[in-house]
């Protein structure tokens, strides 16, 4: 799926050991990363030039992270190795026909220099009654990147790390102040940054959210079911493990290390309709999938959930880094819930791709009038003149019905698998990009909802008529959003549902809000304006 899920594997052991050597004298902090300052420190000694290691760095940290793990690492001295050879420098060398695994080390000068100094620093601590902790050099070679030891907040060594210490100092207090959590999103937590990019998958029924994620995984996950009618009753979270298990939802929402105890909000009902499938997988290293219950269309609609299904679709959708909306060409119409969850995924537009499934169950002239049925159904319930990105195929294990789909049919559903293939293969790679871009939504998000929480404690009375007043700004919403946008020059996109606000507020006394807090405000603003631009420049390229 990466460029470095492959590293290890092509490179001998015997230069793995070098490497690891090579990579501990590197790291100049001890924190299993190699920093832009480590790098240049570092990488100066293949005497290679400033444009050719400028391009060593952005095909080794292809995630945009800012640092380099041990596998970047590898990649990197490979490049570096390549270029002293005479080849030219691309992301297409990784995956050519060269042989890793006998590809010599890179000649680094002065190198022996520094791993001397390091041997005698070393035993200088060990004399000093301070021995080092020995750890086996494959413990970390099998290990993702993220997976290196906890960075206090005081040592910013990534881009993560900075969104998590601007976080913690200067965007939660907003967010408790204002009570962002209840209102919006629960409170972040270190998994909600760590997590690895999800992908969501919707649709109504046998559209084959399950056969899809089979058909990936080339392999069936534990506790997945298939069939003609609605077999996933559940929200079933897909991700790497060390053997195949399903865990309960319960005990899922309650473990520190993972990005889902939000749902908690949700309640024993849904988390009993909630579980985590876990099985050891190359994809699922970089990739979480998040299965869902088949959208329920005409009677079925009669029968009301247990729990909130929209609300938790939308608590998924802003977690994911894509969201697939499955269709059959037999049930192209969109039910009065199924409207309600993509309403629910306002805001989250760039993340939406449609797939039109199991497309050969219709001729060619057939597929034609579906889909356009299929773009003028969505464009009802999108409402964006935008075209939305539709994928045509059969996402499944068995070969194309080349009878109904003939040859036309065929190439095109190849070309389209390979275009969501591509889809999702970068989607690791932009995973850090994507955690800025959330980060930044998620700051104008609770900056604009502290101006509305501060504004309705302004319009309280302090003594009287507090009930009647309460209940006509409530009613009158529409109007207070637009008081405050105009007061303070806020972008209209940018606030919440009018409804689901309304229905939120009617829980709490008004007067019980804190006023508004400037200082507060200005914290926030200095950190999209100053500190996030900053970030992004300490950890951009330290080769320019």
């Amino acid at each position: 799926m990466e460029i470095d899920s492959a590293t290890i594997s092509r490179c001998s052991t015997e230069h793995q050991k070098i490497y690891k050597e090579w990579f501990t004298a590197a790291d100049a902090d001890g924190d299993g990363r190699i920093t832009g300052a480590d790098a240049i420190n570092f990488f100066v000694m293949s005497n290679l030039s400033r444009p050719e290691l400028k391009q060593v760095w952005a095909i080794s940290d292809s995630r945009r992270q800012g640092f380099l793990g041990f596998k970047e690492f590898i990649t990197a001295m490979q490049l570096i190795s390549m270029a002293q050879a005479g080849h030219v420098l691309s992301s297409d060398l990784l995956s050519s026909d060269i042989d890793y695994e006998n590809l010599n080390p890179p000649v680094m000068d002065g190198l022996d220099i520094l791993l001397l100094k390091k041997k005698h620093s070393k035993r200088d601590s060990e004399s000093n009654g301070n021995p080092e902790v020995q750890t086996s050099p494959s413990s970390s070679w099998f290990t993702s990147s993220s997976s290196v030891k906890k960075v206090p907040l005081a040592a910013v060594t990534s881009i993560i790390d900075g969104l998590k210490k601007l976080y913690v100092q200067k965007l939660k207090p907003l967010e408790a102040t204002y009570q962002f959590n209840d209102f919006v999103s629960p409170l972040l937590t270190n998994s909600d940054f760590d997590a690895k990019p999800m992908v969501m998958l919707l649709g109504q029924y046998s559209t084959g959210k399950t056969t899809f994620i089979k058909h990936l995984l080339k392999s069936s996950y534990p506790g997945a079911h298939i069939g003609p009618e609605p077999t996933t009753d559940r929200f079933v979270v897909v991700m790497n493990g060390p053997d195949e298990r399903s865990i309960p939802g319960n005990t899922v929402a309650v473990q520190a290390d993972m990005p889902f105890s939000g749902l908690n909000n949700f309640g024993t009902a849904f988390l009993s309709k909630f579980e985590c499938s876990q099985m050891p997988h190359p994809l699922l290293e970089h990739i979480t999938f998040v299965d869902t219950p088949g959208v329920l269309s005409g009677e079925k609609q009669r029968t009301q959930r247990s729990y909130d299904f929209t609300g938790v679709t939308s608590w998924f959708a802003s977690k994911c880094d894509l969201i697939l909306l499955l269709f059959d060409p037999h049930k192209l119409d969109i039910s009065d819930e199924f409207k309600r969850v993509i309403s629910s995924l306002r805001g989250n537009d760039d993340k939406i791709r449609v797939v039109l499934n199991k497309a050969d169950q219709v001729d060619t002239q057939q597929l034609m009038r579906v889909y356009g049925a299929l773009m003028w159904s969505l464009g009802k319930v999108l409402n964006t003149p935008e075209v939305m990105r539709v994928y045509i195929g059969s996402f499944n294990d068995k070969p194309i019905n080349s009878v109904t789909a003939g040859p036309i049919g065929t190439e095109l559903f190849e070309k389209e698998q390979d275009d969501l293939l591509s889809d999702l293969k970068d989607i690791p790679k932009k995973a850090c990009d994507r955690r800025i871009n959330e980060f930044v939504k998620r700051a104008r998000a609770a900056r604009i909802h502290a101006f509305i929480i501060s504004h309705l404690r302004k319009e309280m009375p302090a003594m009287m008529g507090k009930a009647k007043t309460q209940q006509k700004l409530i009613d009158n919403l529409e109007d207070v959003f637009a008081k405050v946008q105009r007061e303070h020059h806020l972008p209209a996109g940018d606030f919440p549902y009018v409804e689901s606000f309304r229905e939120r507020l009617s829980g709490y006394n008004l007067d019980k809000f804190e006023k508004l807090k400037p200082k507060m405000i200005q914290t926030v603003d200095d950190m999209l304006g100053y500190d996030i631009p900053d970030l992004l420049k300490k950890f951009s390229n330290p080769y320019g």
